[in-house]
């Protein structure tokens, strides 16, 4: 297996993303590099799992658009040995029938999906998107929130509870930070999807679901009885000091 080093790129402004295409179909590849690169990007391309792997090693990518179906390591397999040391966005590809895939990579750590057959066009706004809440300064009015034992800084993107720092992914931390702004409010998961993943979302509300179960994993001591990210019963979720 391939080691991967801890992710410690970070954007300077004016700088050119690196984006990381993963997929065994060429054409697929193809298109979606023209789209990509049209739009400002710098594109590199794995066709399996294996090369996908070593792109990663010579150099973490700002985002990586990864197919869930590819030879060797799969897609699956691929993201959760990402997730063991990184935490640079991914945006899944999947067909329309991997509803069960489609979940599980979300539960192993990707950011958003996105189903074929897709507009190129599509996938070219989720990854501006992902990376502009990732990448952009918080304002200067966005100060430090301390709720209780959880401290969240929106500049520096980070969670920490009793002192202790999260591992959070960029849709994990944006999830955490949007309950943040309004504690104690309950939330229903078409409010969550629209105020977090935005009303240009396609996606189903299971979306919210996991990344609700990923974010107890990483923020609270026994997730099965939580002291800041409350289910309230037949409405919604609620976060406490």
């Amino acid at each position: 297996m391939v080691r991967i080093g801890v992710y410690t790129r970070g954007m300077v402004k004016g700088e050119q993303a690196d984006i990381l295409v993963v997929d065994d179909e060429v054409t697929i590849r193809e298109v979606v590099r023209r789209y990509l690169e049209r739009d400002g990007f710098r594109v590199r391309e794995a066709e399996d799992g294996y090369e996908a792997l070593e792109r990663i090693t010579e150099r973490a990518p700002d985002l990586m658009v990864l197919d869930l179906m590819l030879p060797g390591v799969d897609g699956l397999t691929l993201t959760r040995q990402v997730r063991a040391s990184q935490n640079f966005p991914i945006i899944m590809l999947t067909a329309k029938g991997e509803t069960r895939d489609r979940i599980l990579g979300l539960e192993l750590g990707a950011d958003d999906y996105v189903v074929k057959p897709f507009h190129p066009a599509e996938l070219v706004s989720r990854v501006r998107a992902v990376l502009r809440r990732v990448h952009e300064p918080a304002a200067a009015a966005e100060a430090v929130v301390v709720l209780g034992a959880l401290r969240i800084d929106p500049a520096r993107r980070t969670a920490a509870v009793d002192g202790a720092e999260c591992a959070l992914t960029a849709r994990e931390f944006d999830l955490l930070y949007f309950f943040a702004r309004h504690p104690g409010r309950v939330f229903t998961r078409a409010h969550l999807l629209e105020g977090v993943w935005g009303p240009e979302y396609s996606g189903d509300a299971s979306t919210v679901t996991v990344h609700i179960r990923r974010l107890r994993e990483k923020i609270e001591a026994d997730p099965a009885e939580p002291r800041f990210l409350h289910t309230v019963w037949g409405v919604g979720y609620r976060l406490d000091a």
